[in-house]
């Protein structure tokens, strides 16, 4: 063989190889467009190169190498990040639930200390007051047991809302430690 033709085929082989990486390239840039997933496999068939060729070529190995890598730690920050807004959410949600109830909780106190007063006034009065002033302290007296009761109803309707959110936050837990382990197995 002709050092000539020696040269031809060298400088031929180099140019198969340049386009070959060009269409690489291609294939993993139209891959991150699509969002698809960045394997040997689908590049190689995207650019119509063999997974050989990939493997052997120091070049393609470290465009695909580089290509997947960026690709992880990208879907890992997005992952990250919808955690973190998923967290927030019920955590937020879990802390007005507390605040609320415990609001609650020292309005019914208030409401008990003021209904203790009141039945003392009452019973005061029951012996000083003629009947017509007693009807209008039992029929406050009566107002101020329906505000108790639906103080309490309120209170209970909070007590359920923050054991639901509760639970909503230990399935959300669960639930992102189910994904962290599918995002580790994937990789």
């Amino acid at each position: 063989m002709r050092p000539s033709n020696t040269a031809a085929a060298i400088a031929a082989r180099r140019t198969q190889t340049k386009d070959k990486l060009d269409r690489v390239a291609t294939a993993i840039g139209q891959l991150r467009r699509d969002r698809g997933r960045l394997s040997v496999r689908a590049i190689a068939q995207r650019a119509d190169v063999s997974t050989t060729f990939l493997y052997e070529n120091a070049d393609a190995r470290s465009l695909v190498q580089n290509a997947v890598t960026d690709s992880r730690s990208r879907r890992d920050a997005a992952g990250q990040s919808e955690h973190d807004r998923i967290e927030a959410t019920w955590r937020e949600r879990a802390l007005n639930a507390e605040a609320e109830l415990t609001r609650t909780q020292k309005e019914v106190l208030v409401q008990r200390q003021r209904i203790g007063d009141l039945m003392g006034q009452i019973r005061d009065f029951d012996q000083m007051v003629p009947g017509e002033s007693v009807q209008h302290l039992i029929s406050e007296n009566t107002t101020l047991k329906h505000q108790i009761q639906q103080l309490t109803r309120e209170h209970r309707t909070l007590q359920e809302r923050l054991e639901g959110a509760r639970s909503n936050l230990r399935f959300s837990d669960k639930r992102i430690a189910a994904l962290e382990a599918q995002i580790l197995e994937l990789q």
